[in-house]
């Protein structure tokens, strides 16, 4: 079964990531990468393989959103070309703290991003993994979560956000 993604656009993301087209195809091609062993993504393994592909594309990862280097302070997945990447496959209590970090890299003087791109999974997808390899997802954060409450914070979410939504097909 392979990888497909599903994408809802929040305050013109998607007209905003198209103006860097080559930067949109690198992040699908990396979350759709056929080599992705789907019968082992474990939620840790998930990250650890998106974590090598995106760093063997040139992007950086976990750039400091604000602090110094050293602290305990925010930090972005990834960055590249202003353009943020947040993957949440943790539970759905951290939507808030991960588009927060979105906004404040665009915004508060620091300027690092244009748009930020959250990557998470579906709700199909999450019962495919328990069904067809015994992999626990419950609890995750889902697309269809993130598409439901991301309207309602246009008041403090004011960069636009692509979401990715990881399915099965």
């Amino acid at each position: 079964m392979p990888i497909i993604l599903r994408n809802f656009s929040y305050r013109f993301a998607e007209q905003v990531i198209n103006s860097s087209l080559a930067i949109r195809q690198e992040i699908e091609a990396v979350l759709t990468d056929p080599s992705l062993p789907i019968a082992e993504l474990s939620r840790p393994r998930f990250n650890e393989e998106l974590e090598t592909r995106f760093v063997a594309r040139g992007w950086e990862s976990q750039p400091l959103v604000f602090g110094e280097p050293g602290e305990p302070m925010a930090k972005m997945d990834f960055l590249k070309n202003r353009v943020g990447v947040e993957v949440e496959f943790g539970h759905a209590s951290f939507i808030g703290i991960d588009l927060l970090k979105m906004q404040i890299g665009s915004y508060s003087g620091l300027d690092k991003i244009d748009i930020g791109v959250y990557v998470v999974t579906t709700l199909s997808f999450q019962k495919k993994m328990k069904q067809l390899h015994e992999l626990n997802w419950e609890g995750s954060l889902n697309f269809e979560k993130v598409v439901k409450y991301l309207p309602h914070l246009k008041s403090a979410i004011q960069v636009p956000v692509l979401v990715y939504g990881i399915d099965l097909a």
